[in-house]
């Protein structure tokens, strides 16, 4: 999973095709959760680009996208958001899945 380096690259990749924001953080116990199949899941839906984003490099980002749990997913078409799993609960791979799924 590629890792967001900047404001400006968000744009590009929200604005081509389908992507998936995971906003994340080192510290995060129920995001080190999610470490040991994350990378599977991420190969089970080629169709679309995930982005791993720290949340606290990207705090104001969180806060414009009302990001305030983690792990969360936010996914983009064309820059127009289409579905959100934004909570600060753990989250299990049949549950990140089926968020995928309802897109």
């Amino acid at each position: 999973m590629k890792k967001l380096q900047s404001s400006e690259e968000l744009n590009t990749i929200i604005n081509n095709g389908k992507s998936i924001l995971m906003f994340s953080a080192n510290w995060c116990s129920d995001c080190r959760f999610i470490e040991p199949f994350i990378d599977e899941v991420v190969e089970k839906y080629p169709n679309f680009t995930f982005i791993y984003v720290d949340r606290d490099e990207f705090i104001d980002l969180c806060g414009e996208l009302e990001v305030m749990g983690i792990p969360s997913f936010i996914a983009f078409e064309n820059g127009k958001q289409i579905g959100r799993f934004v909570n600060g609960k753990r989250k299990t791979r049949e549950e990140i899945e089926a968020f995928i799924e309802s897109l």
